[in-house]
């Protein structure tokens, strides 16, 4: 299957499955953007997202994703330093002038998984497999959360958790190297298409810095408030 043996296939393997996730990412920072107006509506968000059918069936398929994404980075990464020694992964008609994160994005893959499974233990474990699992409510800091309830949830690891500050800083480094990774891979992903020439090369990389700085904005902005302020409103 040329999808799997050729060069080619595998990176449009790699731009598709990115592309995905890149979507799957601005849909989760848009959906946490909610908790900072209201908490009924984050929660209801969560509740429609819990562990019903569908809910699952996305989850397998955004695991599937994931999976396949990291494991193709990996063969690209090893091709390319075989083939171009110190060069690896970079996708550009100029590689001399490629950023380093363009030239290292297996390990800020590997920083994101880092973070992912942190995320995971934070929040997925507590709220979708706890209702997998039928553990409705949890006490986390004398306060007794429900698996629905991801507006606690939020206030309880940036704000009320004993080691709410390493989580704080380590969530943000993560949004880094997701920013890092996201602006290279959007592009990245066109120019694989072959829908980047000369003039919408440069484009495409503004288009990506936009987007990817905004949805990393968004994840940032939600840790930062419920950091400083915890439950209580911005203002007032």
């Amino acid at each position: 299957m040329w999808l799997i043996d050729s060069s080619i296939g595998r990176k449009v393997v790699m731009a598709v499955t990115g592309l995905a996730l890149v979507l799957f990412l601005t849909f989760h920072a848009s959906m946490n953007v909610v908790a900072l107006f209201s908490a009924e509506g984050y929660n209801m968000i969560c509740e429609f997202l819990g562990a019903n059918w569908y809910a699952l069936v996305a989850t397998v398929g955004l695991a599937a994703l994931m999976v396949l994404h990291f494991v193709f980075a990996i063969i690209l990464t090893l091709q390319n330093k075989k083939a171009r020694g110190t060069d690896s992964y970079a996708v550009t008609d100029k590689p001399e002038k490629v950023e380093w994160y363009s030239q290292n994005m297996l390990l800020l893959g590997f920083i994101i998984c880092c973070g992912l499974i942190l995320h995971l233990a934070n929040f997925w474990y507590h709220m979708q497999w706890a209702e997998i699992m039928e553990k409705p409510i949890e006490f986390a800091g004398g306060q007794a959360l429900t698996a629905a309830d991801g507006y606690g949830w939020i206030v309880y690891t940036f704000h009320d958790a004993p080691m709410h500050v390493l989580y704080v800083c380590l969530y943000l480094v993560w949004f880094c190297a997701i920013w890092f990774h996201m602006n290279h891979g959007i592009w990245s992903a066109i120019q694989t298409f072959g829908w980047s020439g000369k003039i919408w090369h440069n484009r495409w990389q503004c288009i990506s810095f936009i987007w990817s700085s905004v949805v990393i904005l968004m994840f940032a902005i939600v840790v930062l408030k419920f950091a400083i302020w915890g439950d209580a409103p911005i203002c007032g």
